[in-house]
Formats: structure tokens, C-alpha cells, sequence
């Protein structure tokens, strides 16, 4: 005798063996021997085999009127042969008993289930139904809007509501949306990645763009515009007039002047060093608007050819530190011995700060040299421009170098400059400038050697307040925010916290940005903190606005650091686009590197990491040849392939430290600085789709 038994939601048949009075031990057709409780028994028969009566019965199925059997099936609990006799005939035939029970089993929204006995059903009331068919009718046709899409999408053509949900699609997905599901199942189709098909079916615009509107979608879904805001009233007249004659030092792009220099007593055995830093911080207060703002962006935008500010250009230039008028600052005297450099004492000051020049690097950087600040006063070199900052910028080079070289006693090893900055200018219509490029504008890529007297003139006077700033909050018991290093080796990550532990990176027991407020939300929360000390002393803690264990001051580090870290990437990734779209245009096939780990290299000319065939065998440091195969704009990447060995042999010398330093580095340069592009899209829904985009911070 044979059986037909319900198990997991689908029907199998089988030879029954031998029964009991609970249990039956029934043969499969795979031969297989499995135990069956008899309640899961639908039908008992001796022919035919299960397998052709299940075959029969599935032919019958699409023939039976589900509507007209719930109709006339009874309001009560009913068996499957109870509908059968009725539909068919009485009695209904083996077949038509198994085609009525699939029917019955394959319509739950006419049909529940019923009973502890299998083969039992109840219809669903009237409501239910006609909800459940509305829901089948629109199921239908968003289905068959789907299959238009796609369809669209594999004749090369971009559905205007895929175009609108691009980057939702690709990056953050509704698995469950239409759009969605259209570009998955046009890729099946295709055999094409989501990305390749979108591209070719027009919904990216441009490589440049698809970067760009990525970010966009990433970190300003609302668009970059700021709401009509206005600077705070602040009345400065109340401040004291600093007496100097301050300067700031910024390349040509800088808006933001954070911060400006002076020197004061040359000749007399004493020279008082000023870093002055622009006090948005007196004005905005936590909480208010433009705190909003600032909070929400947590940092300007960086990239080539443009920058996203953290504050609204009309507030920035009410604080920032520009030429001809003097500005709120927080001022930082550094009193040293002129002879020896050593430090005789320090003085914070919330003044009003006379700024009259902010010089330029790209005007002064190839006249101030080391030579030209070491010459004598009277020779020809120092009667030459920059004349009435030359005795300034000498002393401070030679504090500079001296404060540097302490901090590499600290640090263990001396900070190098082994590799150059690289500038990214692009040719563009001046009217222009405000506005995003577009991708199609020529780039310039030109180098500047780190450690550059003016260079290093800058940073050494932001580490110092940095850190006697930081050391400041932490003998005030006022909450800051201080970055941190707890060792100087490899994979030792500069971490950001609250707590005022050494740098080693730096070479400095505290370290807490606080120089940059117009362009950093950091900087600004530690100056309201350094407001408070200056102002209120022993009493600072009780009205600075973080107090300590503050739980929103760590939700400030947390933001920041994710939107800092993607800011970097982005910026990394536009330059590597440009370096790669300058190498196509220029038609450079060929360049020379040297080979960071198994596989890896870096380009000796030009800002560029990337993965190449050959390399895998060679040591750290080999010079190689490199012939360059295909650029990819859209993933960010380009083949290789090592054509020569430029050296007999190579030092494996270890990684370079990382780390913040004086330059403004801030991890590990030589390394990738953005990861795997991931397209959060599923083809397969096994394994996601990625684009390759490693980029290197030049």
C-alpha cells in the first residue's frame, strides 16, 4: 500500500512498510526508509505510484477554479475529499482527491489549514480574500513593472526611477523596492555587474560624477547649501588690543585663517613668540544654531579644485584672521631664552589680535629658504623681499628646529621627510571656483618637499599650543578632546579620546587639536573648554560647557571621527582620480616605483599606490619599472605590470612609522587610505558585488 503524507510543507509519497497505532515506516521512492505519524497520512491507496499520482494531480491543478471552490466549500472545518465530490463527482477519483488537496494546500489566501489532522482546511473569511487578491493584483504589476525595467536596462536604457535611486540602490539598498529589484534581475539577465549595467544604460552620468554624487549621498543627502544663518553679535571692543604685528603663513586656497604668528623682544635676550588662533568660540555658543550646523558637518570638506566648509563663508569671514583689521583670538605667549631657546614661561590671552599680512606659500615658499634665513641682515639675500618678517621667520626656523629636535628625543627616532606633498591645481574659469568641478577640467599636478623651512615654521607652533593647550585643560580638570598615541610601531593607531595620554607619534605627553575652529569641530569644543579656563581659572570646570564624564562629548568624538575618516577617503580617492585621468590624457604608459610590500608599489613621480603582476617576490624598497594597462576611472584603479628591475638589490628596511607629526601626516601615508568601493548589491545573493578603489593619501 502506498501513502501520501504531508512533511515540511510538501506532499511525498512511499510504500508503506509497516504500521502502528501512531506510526507508520513508510519506503521512499529514493529507497530511503523514514517513520511518518499517521496524522501526516492525506491518502492511502494501492495505484498508482506516489510519484505519477503526484505528477497527475499537478497537471489537473491549473484547471481548478479556486474562487468557485471557496464559494461553495462549507463555513465549518472540511476535509480535502469533502470539496473534491463536490467539484468533481461523488466519489472523485484518486487524482482528482490529490489535484483538489494541492489546490486547496497551494491557495492559503482562499484556505488555512485546519485541525491537528493533516488535509483539514477552513475558508478564509470575505475580507481576507479580497484583501489578499488586491494584494496579489498589485503584486502582479509591480512585478510587471519590474520586468519592464529591467528589460529597459538590458536594451541600454535607464528607467528615470532607477536613475532617481542610483546610489540608494547601489550603496544602501531596499532589497524589497522595485528599482531594486529590476537592476538585480537585469544583471542576471546580462551577465553584467550592477555597475557596469548601469553605466552602460546612461544612469551615471561620468565618472567624476558618480564619485561625487556617491559622497554626496554618503555624508550630505540634503545638499551642501547652508540655511540663512548670520554670524553672532559679539562685542569685541570689551577685548584688550594685542601689541603685535601678527602674520599668518596659508597656501593660496585658504579662507579659513585659523591661526597667525608674531615675535616680539629680537635683541633683547628674551623673544616672546605669539600663536594667535581666530575665537569663533567667543561668539557661538553650544547649542545654538550655528553650533548645530558646525556639529552636524564636524569638518570642512577637502578636495581637489574645492571644499565643502564647515561653516557658512559669511561667518567664517567674520572670525578669520585676514589681513588689515584685528580679530578675536586666543593667544598663546611663548616666552624663550633668545640664546639657549629654552622656554622661560607661557601666557594665555583672549585678546583682539592685529593681523598685517597673510602670506602666501606659493608667493614666498621658493624665497624662504633655510639659506635666506640664515643669511646676515645686511647682505643682499636679506635685503630682499619679505625684508620686515625676515628676522621673525629666522628665529622662528631656529626655534622651530630646535623645538622638533626635542620632540625627537621623546618620539625615540627622527621624523623624515623622505617623500613630497603633491599639489592638485585644476584649470578652471575663475568665476568658477565656488562651484564642484565637473571632471572634464585639465589638473596640475606639481610637489613641494615636506619639512620646508615654512613648513615646518607653522607646525612646530601648532604642536606647541596643542599641547600646552591640552596640558592646560587636564590641570584644570576640564574635559577635552585629546589625541592620543600609545606607541611608536607598527599598527599603533593615533585613537581620539578624552583622556589626556602621551603621543608618541608627536613626541608630547597631552596632544588636543585645538588651532583649527573655523575648519574643525574638535578645535572649536576644546577652545569653548580653554575659553573657560582662561576666564574662570580654579572655577573653569563648573561653567565649561562639556563637564567631565560629559556623554556628549563622546558622541562628538564618535561623529567626528567617522566623518573625518570619510572626508580623508573622499579627498584620497578624488586625488588618485585625478592622477589617474591626468596619466590617461597624457598618454604615460610607463613609470618608475618602488615596491612597498608583495605585490604593491608606489609610484616614485606621482601620488599613486597600486597592485601590480611581478612584484610579489621582490623585497621592500626595489626600484622597478612599471608598464600601466588599463585605467579604470570608476573603480579607481589600474593594472600593472613590472617590466625591469631598476636596482641591483634592496634593504628591507621596516614600514615608517605612522602616526601624527609635525607636517600634519596623520597615519600611515604610504598605505592604502580607502578600501574596496562596496556596491551593496547582491546579484547572486551569495556574494556581493565590490569595485576595487584603493587610493593613497599622497
Amino acid at each position: 500500500m502506498f501513502v501520501l503524507f504531508e512533511e515540511g510543507g510538501k506532499f511525498l509519497g512511499g510504500r508503506v512498510l509497516s504500521q502502528a497505532d501512531s506510526t507508520s515506516q513508510v519506503e521512499l521512492e529514493s529507497g530511503k526508509r523514514v517513520k511518518v505519524k499517521n496524522t501526516q497520512i492525506v491518502l492511502s491507496f494501492e495505484q498508482p505510484a506516489p510519484a505519477a499520482l503526484l505528477a497527475e494531480a499537478g497537471n489537473l491543478v491549473p484547471d481548478i477554479d479556486v474562487q468557485l471552490l471557496w464559494e461553495f466549500a462549507p463555513e465549518d472545518e472540511f476535509s480535502f475529499g469533502d470539496v473534491a465530490k463536490d467539484y468533481f463527482q461523488d466519489p472523485a477519483t484518486l487524482t482528482q482527491q490529490a489535484a483538489t488537496l494541492l489546490a486547496l494546500f497551494n491557495a492559503p489566501h482562499y484556505f488555512r489549514r485546519a485541525g491537528g489532522v493533516k488535509g483539514r482546511f477552513k475558508k478564509a473569511p470575505a475580507e481576507i480574500v479580497q484583501q489578499a487578491l488586491a494584494a496579489i493584483e498589485k503584486k502582479a504589476r509591480i512585478q510587471a513593472q519590474i520586468d519592464d525595467w529591467a528589460q529597459q536596462l538590458a536594451q541600454q536604457q535607464c528607467p528615470e526611477p532607477i536613475r532617481e535611486q542610483l546610489y540608494k540602490i547601489l550603496f544602501k539598498p531596499d532589497k524589497n523596492a522595485p528599482e531594486y529589484k529590476a537592476v538585480v534581475q537585469a544583471a542576471k539577465a546580462t551577465q553584467l555587474p550592477p555597475l557596469d549595467l548601469l553605466q552602460q544604460a546612461g544612469a551615471i552620468a561620468s565618472p567624476y560624477e558618480f564619485h561625487w554624487q556617491r559622497f554626496l549621498f554618503e555624508f550630505f543627502p540634503k545638499g551642501t547649501a547652508f540655511p540663512p544663518l548670520q554670524a553672532p553679535a559679539f562685542d569685541e571692543s570689551g577685548l584688550p588690543l594685542a601689541e603685535v604685528e601678527a602674520f599668518s603663513i596659508d597656501d593660496a586656497s585658504t579662507t579659513e585663517i585659523d591661526d597667525a604668528l608674531s615675535v616680539a623682544g629680537l635683541g633683547s635676550g628674551s623673544v616672546t613668540v605669539g600663536i594667535h588662533i581666530a575665537a569663533p568660540g567667543l561668539a557661538l555658543q553650544l547649542g545654538d544654531a550655528l553650533d548645530a550646523v558646525a556639529r552636524q558637518r564636524l569638518s570642512t570638506v577637502y578636495m581637489p579644485g574645492y571644499k565643502i566648509t564647515m561653516l557658512p563663508d559669511e561667518v567664517v569671514q567674520h572670525y578669520t584672521l585676514g589681513a588689515g583689521q584685528a580679530r578675536a583670538a586666543i593667544s598663546l605667549y611663548a616666552r624663550f631664552d633668545e640664546a639657549t631657546l629654552a622656554l622661560q614661561g607661557v601666557q594665555n590671552v583672549i585678546e583682539r589680535v592685529p593681523v598685517v599680512h597673510n602670506l602666501r606659500l606659493h608667493e614666498i615658499e621658493d624665497t624662504v629658504t633655510a639659506e635666506w634665513l640664515q643669511a646676515p641682515p645686511d647682505t643682499p639675500e636679506a635685503q630682499a623681499a619679505l625684508q620686515q618678517h625676515r628676522p621673525a621667520l629666522a628665529f622662528l626656523w631656529r626655534l622651530a628646529q630646535q623645538l622638533k629636535a626635542q620632540r625627537e628625543v621623546v618620539r625615540g627616532k627622527p621624523e623624515t621627510f623622505n617623500r613630497p606633498d603633491y599639489n592638485f591645481k585644476l584649470v578652471r574659469d575663475a568665476a568658477l571656483k565656488d562651484t564642484p568641478p565637473t571632471g572634464e577640467e585639465e589638473v596640475e599636478i606639481t610637489t613641494r618637499q615636506r619639512g620646508a623651512p615654512l613648513d615646518l615654521i607653522v607646525s612646530e607652533a601648532m604642536v606647541l599650543a596643542n599641547h600646552h593647550w591640552g596640558q592646560m585643560l587636564a590641570d584644570s580638570h576640564v574635559p577635552g578632546i585629546y589625541r592620543s598615541q600609545a606607541a611608536l610601531a607598527p599598527g599603533v593607531k593615533v585613537r581620539m579620546g578624552v583622556k589626556p595620554l602621551p603621543h608618541a607619534g608627536i613626541g608630547v605627553p597631552c596632544y588636543a587639536w585645538s588651532t583649527s575652529p573655523l575648519r574643525r569641530y574638535v578645535d572649536l569644543v576644546n577652545q569653548w573648554q580653554l575659553i573657560a579656563c582662561i576666564q574662570n581659572g580654579a572655577t573653569a570646570a563648573l561653567v565649561a560647557p562639556f563637564k567631565p564624564k560629559d556623554a556628549a562629548l563622546f558622541g562628538v568624538i564618535s561623529a567626528f571621527d567617522a566623518a573625518y575618516s570619510g572626508y580623508a577617503q573622499y579627498q584620497a580617492s578624488m586625488e588618485r582620480f585625478w592622477t589617474l585621468l591626468h596619466l590617461q590624457r597624457q598618454n604615460i604608459v610607463e613609470l618608475d616605483a618602488t615596491v612597498l610590500r608583495e605585490g604593491l608599489v608606489r609610484a616614485n613621480d606621482w601620488p599613486l599606490v597600486f597592485n601590480v603582476m611581478g612584484a610579489d617576490s621582490l623585497p621592500r624598497n626595489a626600484q622597478v619599472r612599471v608598464k600601466l594597462g588599463t585605467i579604470n576611472l570608476m573603480a579607481l584603479d589600474v593594472t600593472g605590470t613590472v617590466s625591469a628591475r631598476l636596482d641591483d638589490g634592496a634593504s628591507s628596511d621596516p614600514a615608517e612609522d605612522g602616526g601624527d607629526t609635525a607636517s600634519g601626516a596623520d597615519g600611515d601615508d604610504d598605505m592604502l587610505a580607502t578600501g574596496p568601493l562596496a556596491i551593496a548589491m547582491d546579484v547572486n545573493e551569495a556574494e556581493p558585488q565590490t569595485v576595487a578603489s584603493a587610493t593613497t593619501a599622497a
